[in-house]
């Protein structure tokens, strides 16, 4: 709701209370799904090394990564970032899907920092997601009054 408020994602975290990257990634979603990027994520999607190269010359061309994401219809413009960082540091090799059974790291069981870093990290969306709805919800409350 605040986004479509016009509120610009810095407002809507200090708002909120809650850190304002996550929000941020949060509203690039929403630039690009509108509020369906607030219910659901999509599912994982695997993309060719051709497609990979064709969006990320586009965006360093001059185009939007929020536009690409659109036409493409990307779960987030952050993908199109992580590409075209790759693209920078290690040329077009790393957009090239890696061979399976190229790290034995893989096949076994995740490390617990790894775990720890992950839950971490789920933890803090589920917080910003708890913030929001419990927002919402004063929202729609003091609307009613």
């Amino acid at each position: 709701m605040l986004f479509e408020a016009e509120w610009s994602w810095g407002a809507a975290a200090r708002h909120l209370g809650v850190r304002e990257n996550p929000v941020h990634r949060l509203y690039d979603r929403w630039r690009v799904r509108g509020s369906g990027a607030l219910v659901t994520k999509p599912t994982k999607r695997s993309f060719s090394f051709e497609f990979k190269l064709d969006v990320v010359r586009r965006f360093l061309a001059g185009e939007t990564k929020v536009a690409l994401a659109r036409e493409f219809d990307l779960s987030s413009p952050k993908l199109i970032e992580t590409w075209a960082r790759k693209y920078r540091n290690e040329g077009e090799e790393a957009l090239r899907p890696s061979s399976p059974g190229k790290s034995v790291e893989t096949d076994s069981a995740p490390s617990e920092s790894t775990e720890v870093v992950r839950m971490r990290r789920e933890n803090e969306r589920l917080r910003a997601e708890v913030a929001y709805l419990g927002k919402l919800r004063a929202l729609r409350a003091q609307e009613r009054r």
